[in-house]
């Protein structure tokens, strides 16, 4: 067999394989599924592992700022951003609305 050739019985061809589409929800669930787990492993002992945690919440932080500015990009209002944070408009774009995250 070819280095470059699939091995059909360790990946079956499906032409008419249904993709299953994983909703937002299903994403932000699986992820604080993760941070709870994750959390729970460092107050168990681990605590060389709390500095990669706080490295996680920047990058939460930065994520936060690159998403909100994106929405501002393709026509968001302050308010649409503020609503579903339940926070005022004047409070999402003192937060999210300086240059740098």
């Amino acid at each position: 067999m070819s280095d470059f050739t699939v091995n059909p019985t360790l990946t079956p061809q499906t032409p008419h394989r249904v993709r299953r589409v994983v909703e937002n929800d299903e994403y932000a669930a699986f992820l604080r599924r993760i941070l709870r787990a994750y959390s729970r492993r460092i107050a168990a002992g681990d605590v060389e592992a709390l500095a990669h945690l706080a490295e996680v919440a920047d990058e939460l932080h930065t994520t936060m700022h690159t998403a909100v500015t994106g929405l501002r990009a393709y026509g968001y209002s302050w308010a649409d951003i503020a609503r579903p944070l339940g926070i005022t408009r004047q409070a999402a774009q003192q937060r999210f609305g300086g240059d740098s995250p």
